[in-house]
């Protein structure tokens, strides 16, 4: 373990303590991976998306900052939560905009986009991704957080399954199962 990730994981148990002080100093040491999250969530959504990497950042950052009971174990399970905050920014931004437009502006969307973790892809509808995954977790909730963790926190595979406590090829086969699914969901 580094040091940072040793700081990382003492300041979140701080802060799981009631230590007001503790999100000041955790912000800095945390800041750059939230920023390379942000940009990758950003990175499979459409191009002329409106918000910056850096606003992603600080909209979740506030989110996370005003829950109270946010107590994860550690710098791995903090970042899971990170990247759910800024799904969920992500969502609220999308829905605004489509509040906005009144239904128009439709986007085709294909499992390759919405599962492009490498953000390569030409943009995905957080909507639809949003509704898929909805409909995923009410099926099955385990594999929808592996899909969480592996698209919107940048986890690899091993990661996701030492956060959800499970061996590797479980969580390979519920990433597969969840990946088979979405593709019809969003099809």
């Amino acid at each position: 373990m580094s040091d940072d990730e040793g700081a990382i994981t003492v300041l979140l148990h701080r802060l799981s303590a009631g230590d007001s002080g503790a999100d000041a100093a955790l912000l800095p040491l945390v800041y750059g991976q939230l920023r390379r999250l942000a940009a990758r969530q950003l990175g499979v959504e459409r191009g002329s998306h409106t918000l910056s990497p850096t606003a992603l950042v600080h909209e979740a950052w506030l989110r996370l900052s005003a829950d109270d009971t946010l107590a994860p174990a550690d710098r791995r399970q903090f970042f899971a939560i990170a990247a759910r905050r800024m799904r969920q920014v992500l969502v609220d931004h999308a829905r605004r905009r489509d509040a906005g437009k009144r239904g128009g502006g439709e986007r085709p969307l294909t499992l390759a986009l919405a599962l492009d973790v490498a953000g390569t892809g030409d943009g995905v509808d957080a909507l639809a991704l949003d509704q898929a995954l909805r409909q995923l977790e009410a099926l099955d909730g385990r594999k929808a957080r592996v899909v969480e963790l592996r698209c919107f926190g940048g986890l690899d595979m091993a990661e996701v399954a030492q956060v959800l406590g499970l061996s590797r090829s479980t969580a390979q086969r519920d990433w597969e199962v969840a990946r088979s699914f979405l593709y019809q969901a969003l099809s």
